[in-house]
């Protein structure tokens, strides 16, 4: 029999930019996407660790985590 001792998933999200909008306008909406996203995380009481954030040229945002799987525990993974 197999159990699953520790679990963790490693994400890259690209947080692109609308094109309805004016640039500016799009980026101040790609930050405060970002930022709702880790509180929707941490609301969730998700366990994460952000590995790196990057903004782009054009103003987007990509960003790298690994973040807790369900309800599995981390071990090392997060620490």
């Amino acid at each position: 029999m197999k159990r699953i001792k520790y679990a963790c998933l490693a994400q890259t999200i690209h947080f692109a930019l609308k094109d309805d909008v004016s640039h500016e306008e799009a980026v101040n909406l790609v930050k405060r996407e970002a930022e709702a996203y880790r509180q929707g995380l941490d609301r969730r009481k998700i366990r994460y660790r952000v590995e790196e954030e990057l903004t782009q040229p054009d103003g987007s945002i990509l960003l790298r985590l690994r973040r807790q799987y369900n309800a599995y525990p981390c071990g090392d993974y997060l620490a």
